[in-house]
């Protein structure tokens, strides 16, 4: 229970995937909050894969490698600033349920990469994780798997309602143009700050 409740703290609390799927439900709707959701998810497995083979102990133990998982995020995020700063699409209030396949296929893309390329997701599978396995665990593999499991249902359920929300929210918004306008900014912005703080992580 402690896990459950720890891991429902860190995925509510406000990061780069709920601030990538909320843009997502305010621009495209409840579909594409979902499909946002599902990307950020599946972000999680590769820092799953290190935790539960020991590759997040030697990631941390070697500095260079540590630094460079930690530049490539901040500069996919500063990349996601200038890609939503520079989006001059007009939103529409009907929910986009017939996106393109391809365009389905690049925000499940996206969703993963903003996951991958963040170091505290490997520090929080390292330091995290094997409090709950005890050290003479017969079955520790299959412990932290069910574990990091739990930690991606969690990770899905939490994204999407907060996309759902944002979705729910769509035709107050997009109503109004200077809001738009206003809202992209305030997600560049908030984008480009989550890369500031990583980069003196």
């Amino acid at each position: 229970m402690e896990f459950l409740l720890t891991s429902l703290v860190v995925c509510v609390t406000p990061g780069t995937g709920v601030l990538f799927t909320i843009a997502a439900g305010l621009s495209r709707g409840t579909r594409a909050a979902v499909i946002a959701a599902v990307g950020c998810t599946l972000g999680v497995v590769p820092h799953m894969i290190a935790a539960v083979t020991g590759l997040a102990a030697l990631l941390n133990a070697s500095a260079v490698a540590f630094e460079t998982l930690k530049y490539l995020g901040v500069a996919y995020l500063l990349y996601m600033a200038w890609s939503t700063l520079r989006d001059k699409s007009e939103l529409t209030t009907q929910d986009r349920g017939a996106d393109e396949p391809r365009s389905a296929g690049r925000t499940i893309l996206t969703g993963v990469l903003i996951n991958i390329l963040n170091p505290k997701l490997t520090l929080f599978f390292l330091a995290f994780l094997p409090q709950f396995v005890d050290a003479d665990e017969p079955y520790a593999f299959l412990r932290m798997t069910e574990l990091s499991a739990y930690f991606m249902l969690i990770t899905f359920v939490v994204f999407a309602a907060y996309g759902r929300f944002a979705a729910a929210m769509r035709s107050r918004v997009i109503s109004r143009p200077h809001v738009v306008r206003w809202m992209r900014r305030t997600f560049a912005v908030a984008f480009a700050a989550l890369g500031a703080r990583l980069a003196f992580l």
